[in-house]
């Protein structure tokens, strides 16, 4: 768990930083090139090393050989065999001190002499030990005229204190003139000088790789920070500009391709700025137009409504042409009245000046309260509107007057498109979040109605006669509630198969909602909303005028 933190600011660190994924790439081909070269020369130094050391061994071997041949048939018949072999020895090893190899001297070969050999024996240089010489050499220089030579490590008797080393040794066969006996003469060279010399090119070409590595990582971020810390730039001022910061800019120096990326972007933010500006003021002009008209249209309305209650309540004196009119003209007036008081509304939702009014509610009572108010309605329509009661009260920090509001909107509009059925509503509460969801099984909505259900002025369908007299703002004002709130309002539907929303609150004001209790897709939907226009309004829409 302690390593979990460090490893996810790494990969966070990784995936976001285009430097270091260059810097990284361009040392791990770099180290795999420096490898690969570095494997290649040494190599061929090691070859080379090898071949020279062991052509002149062989030389050396096959020289020696002869020098020994023709020191004995010098010395002819007047020592034994013993003392012409001890003194054979003694001169090669007093050599090979100096030129540095070492000898062995073996025989004579079983077969090579008439009768005992006074010579016969193992005679080797000081420390070395006898089984350096491979058996299958041994074999081949026993049988075999001429010098035979192999690979083999060269072992040192365990009590000089010399660790085996690999080497060459030779082998050749020589005649010994007192007996006649033919005994081989082997050479053993160790390659000491040629190890060390591996040794240390290994560490230099070890070293160097390490520091061409070093040297193209600082000159791979020099180079990559020159293009990485204008990119960076770019990114802090366009998170400025999206934050409401319109006047930031780049600095831009220079006429490069960088400096021309600057130029460009600067261009693009004061248009941006230029056109922001624009809307602004033409969206504070058009909420200031509805907002002035629907305050200026207050004193005719009053004006028309007085002489509207006049004609009403004298209808009855009227013919019945004239009553019926009387009557449209109330009801008009009562429509009109209510769109005023959702225009006056929705522009305060525009201008940011909408404020709660916070207390605890239990939104089962609530949603009680607004049933049995919309119960005549519901009556009208031949439908019913069905709470269902969850087992645990679902309380909120909300806005009542508000809530109420949204309530209303969806159970009229529940009502309105139910065809007879019967509106189910359901609530449930989790640690962080309240729900309810309204439930009707009419004529449902098609695909793509339902991310288009909270547009203002939009009806799912223009041709059905509008039996509760709304405006056409009721959920784009519910949808602004929601929001105000903190909430989610969202709609599901599905043509023949009803429609369902879903309004999903935090129970303390101000907290962050992760889930809500219940699903938006009912569990009686034939397809799950699966092409039938599924909307997720978690944040406000843009809006239309």
């Amino acid at each position: 768990m302690r390593l979990a933190g460090p490893i996810r600011r790494a990969a966070t660190f990784w995936r976001r930083s285009i430097q270091a994924r260059v810097v990284v790439s361009t040392l791990l081909l770099s180290a795999a090139v420096v490898t690969l070269v570095g494997w290649f020369l040494l190599r061929q130094i090691t070859d080379g090393l090898v071949a020279g050391k062991t052509s002149a061994s062989v030389a050396d071997a096959t020289r020696g050989a002869y020098e020994a041949q023709v020191r004995l048939e010098a010395s002819g018949t007047e020592f034994d065999s013993g003392t012409q072999l001890a003194q054979l020895v003694a001169s090669i090893v007093a050599r090979g001190d100096v030129q540095g190899y070492d000898v062995v001297l073996d025989g004579p070969v079983p077969g090579s002499t008439q009768g005992l050999a006074t010579g016969s024996g193992t005679r080797f240089s000081p420390d070395i030990s006898t089984d350096s010489v491979p058996a299958r050499l041994r074999e081949v220089v026993e049988s075999t005229p001429g010098t035979s030579w192999t690979y083999a490590p060269i072992r040192y008797q365990s009590d000089s204190g010399i660790p085996t080393v690999p080497g060459i040794v030779a082998g050749s066969q020589i005649t010994l003139p007192s007996d006649g006996g033919t005994y081989a003469l082997y050479y053993l060279f160790p390659m000491t000088e040629q190890q060390e010399t591996l040794s240390l090119v290994r560490r230099a070409l070890l070293t160097g790789g390490v520091l061409l590595l070093l040297l193209v990582g600082g000159l791979t971020w020099l180079v990559t920070r020159q293009v990485v810390t204008p990119v960076r730039l770019a990114r802090r001022v366009a998170e400025r500009l999206a934050s409401g910061r319109l006047e930031e800019r780049m600095h831009v120096r220079g006429d490069d391709d960088i400096a021309r990326l600057g130029t460009s972007f600067n261009q693009m933010a004061a248009s941006l700025q230029k056109q922001i500006r624009q809307l602004e003021e033409l969206s504070r002009v058009q909420r200031r137009f509805v907002s002035d008209v629907s305050h200026e249209l207050r004193t005719p309305l009053t004006t028309v409504r007085m002489a509207g209650d006049v004609l009403y309540d004298a209808r009855e004196r009227f013919d019945p042409v004239t009553a019926r009119s009387a009557e449209l003209l109330q009801k008009e007036l009562d429509r009109f009245e209510l769109l005023l008081t959702d225009l006056l509304e929705i522009s305060r939702f525009d201008a940011g000046a909408a404020v709660l009014d916070l207390e605890d509610v239990n939104l089962v009572d609530l949603a009680l309260r607004v049933a049995e108010s919309t119960k005549a309605l519901a009556d009208r329509r031949g439908t019913r509107v069905v709470v269902h009661r969850p087992d645990q009260p679902c309380v909120a920090e909300v806005d009542v007057r508000r809530v109420e509001r949204i309530l209303r909107n969806l159970f009229t509009n529940a009502i309105d498109y139910a065809d007879g059925h019967d509106v189910d509503v359901l609530l449930a509460a989790n640690e962080d979040a309240t729900a309810l969801a309204v439930r009707d099984h009419g004529i449902g909505l098609a695909q793509g109605e339902s991310a288009m259900v909270f547009n203002r002025f939009w009806r799912a369908d223009p041709a059905r006669a509008r039996t509760t007299g709304g405006t056409g703002l009721g959920l784009s004002i519910a949808l602004e509630d929601a929001h105000l709130h903190g909430g989610w309002l969202q709609a599901w539907g599905e043509p023949g198969n009803g429609a369902q929303f879903r309004l999903t609150l935090p129970r303390r004001a101000g907290d962050r909602i992760s889930r809500s209790p219940l699903s938006l897709v009912p569990a009686d939907a034939a397809t799950g909303g699966v092409g039938a226009g599924y909307a997720r309004l978690d944040t406000p829409k843009a809006r239309t005028p």
